[in-house]
This record gives C-alpha cells, structure tokens and sequence, in this order.
C-alpha cells in the first residue's frame, strides 16, 4: 500500500448511513482527510459543509466533497451508496437495485488503480461484497463488507444487558449472511473465558434454549424493528464502519466479524460471508476459525447455498 495516504478515507454514498459514518470517522480522529462522493453532488457538499462546520470542536482534518479522481490515493473506500431497505423488505430484496449501482460505481473505482481497502457496507453486504470484488478484480483481503460487525455488537449488548454485566467481556460472534439465516455461535460464546452457559448459571438463568432463542431472534429483527419505528438504521453502522476502519489505520490486527471471501472454510467455496478475521492495514490476512458445532456448521453451509443462488442470478 505504498500508493496510499493511510490518514485519508473515501465515502461513496452520502444518504443517512454514509453521512453518520463520516460523522463518527471525523469524532474519531483516525483520519485527516475525508473526500465525499454522491450521485447528488450538492448533498455531498451539503453533507461535507455540516461535518465539516464541527472540526473546529473536535480535530483537525479536511472533509469535502469530490469526484471519483479524488480518492486514488485512499487507505480505504467505503461504499454506502445503494437503494435503503424500506419497511417490511428484506435486505435480499434489494440485491438487482444494488447490484446494478455497483456495476456503475466499482468500474470507477478500478480504472483508476486505487490499492486501498474497499469495503461495502450497502446491502445486502455479503452479495454486494462479492460484486464488488467480481466487479473491481481486487485481491480478495481488500475487498471487505461490514458483515456481521453491527450484529456482533447487537449480540454483546443484548447479553450483556440480560447478564448484567459489561458487554465488553462478552466475546461471541454473529457469522454466516448479514441477514435472516444468520448465525448466533452459542458454542464458542463466553464471558471473560467462562462459556455462556455457566456464566448464565453463575447470574441464575438456567433455561438456556428458551433465553438463546428470543436473544439471537432479536439480534436478527433489530434493523426491521428499528426501521418500522424510525424508517432507517444509521447511528450503529456509522459505529461499526468507524471500528473497522480504525483496525485498517491503525494496522491492528483485530479479529472482527468482517464479510470475505470463503475459499474451502467450512466446505464452501466462492462466496462473501461473514467470519470473525484478522483485520489490518490490508484488509483481510486470515480468517480465525472457530470451532462451530455441528448445527452452527451446517447452518453455516445452508446459509451459503441460499446466497450462491442469489448471487448467480444477479451477476448473470
């Protein structure tokens, strides 16, 4: 990445999430240069004026609307731009409205030889990321989708609040598709080293199907929730665009929940899906393999199927 500017960041798409995630980059500091680009220019002017006015208060760092010859030299390019996922639709629903704006926008992206990370957080994520990746001919670790990140963050929270306790001792994973056949890994789930299940017994809760259950239906159903009351979710994605492109500035090597390329894991091939992997200033070095149950597993298999024929019939 020695064609790269690690302090600058690109949004493509400046609707409702793209917007809160430049605002949560800028809060965040990592960047000193952010270039908004929109099929709407003057909404991402609008958008850069209204973050920008508030640097004064927080650090500073350039934040503007651009053009597609502005972000050659990005660490990373976020992708947001795409069709919003309305009340009662689900986020495969949205796949050939998408589809087709990535076939105008990742061209753009790839003629002018950009070598940062890309990473999609339109959705449906998983599909989007593969299309992207088909589209812009990028290895594969820096091409990325935010994945499950936001649903792992939903799934800590949730149990800490039924714990009562910090949600950050809690280290579980969501896996699989950012969407309905997602996977909530009960086996590997602890707090601070001590599996779920006593720690549950430790705070006086022993009916462990029933309380897994409701808690993984509503780390599932919290967007459409959130949708029906509010109409959009941005606040929590504009969170996790920030976590993910603070481990690529920052080179950390975190394991994040990100959606990659699977070659072979878990006996699936040639898909996007999402898997706790080592995230860095490349994008993605490995994926972290888990040691799944044979129900996650085959969950985990299912889930793929479902998005290959999803994907075959959009690409084609």
């Amino acid at each position: 990445m020695a064609n790269v500017n690690v302090r600058k960041a690109a949004m493509i798409g400046c609707g409702f999430v793209g917007s809160a995630s430049v605002y949560a980059l800028m809060q965040s500091g990592i960047y000193s240069e952010i270039v908004l680009i929109d099929a709407n220019h003057t909404k991402a002017e609008g958008e850069a004026l209204d973050i920008a006015h508030g640097v004064s208060l927080a650090r500073p760092m350039k934040i503007y609307a651009g053009t597609y010859d502005d972000i050659v030299d990005a660490s990373v390019i976020i992708i947001t731009a795409g069709a919003a996922q309305k009340p009662g639709e689900t986020r495969l629903d949205l796949v050939h409205k998408n589809v087709g704006i990535f076939k105008s926008i990742i061209p753009e992206i790839a003629k002018r030889g950009c070598e940062g990370v890309l990473l999609i957080v339109a959705n449906p994520v998983d599909i989007l990321t593969y299309a992207a990746l088909k589209l812009s001919g990028f290895p594969a670790h820096r091409v990325i989708g935010s994945g499950t990140v936001l649903d792992t963050a939903r799934f800590k929270y949730l149990l800490g609040e039924h714990l009562q306790i910090d949600h950050r001792n809690v280290h579980a994973f969501i896996i699989g598709e950012h969407g309905d056949s997602e996977i909530a890994t009960w086996s590997c789930a602890n707090v601070s080293g001590i599996p779920i299940h006593n720690f549950c017994e430790m705070r006086g809760f022993f009916d462990h199907d029933k309380e897994t259950a409701k808690i993984a239906d509503e780390v599932k159903n919290a967007a459409y929730e959130i949708i029906e009351k509010k109409g959009a979710t941005y606040y929590g994605i504009g969170m996790a665009v920030t976590r993910i492109c603070t481990a690529i500035a920052r080179n950390e090597k975190s394991v994040l929940s990100v959606s990659t390329l699977l070659s072979g894991h878990y006996g699936i091939e040639d898909i996007c899906l999402s898997m706790p992997s080592l995230v860095g200033a490349d994008g993605v070095e490995c994926i972290v393999p888990l040691e799944l149950s044979e129900e996650e597993q085959v969950a985990l298999y299912k889930s793929s199927v479902e998005l290959h024929k999803v994907i075959d019939a959009a690409l084609s």
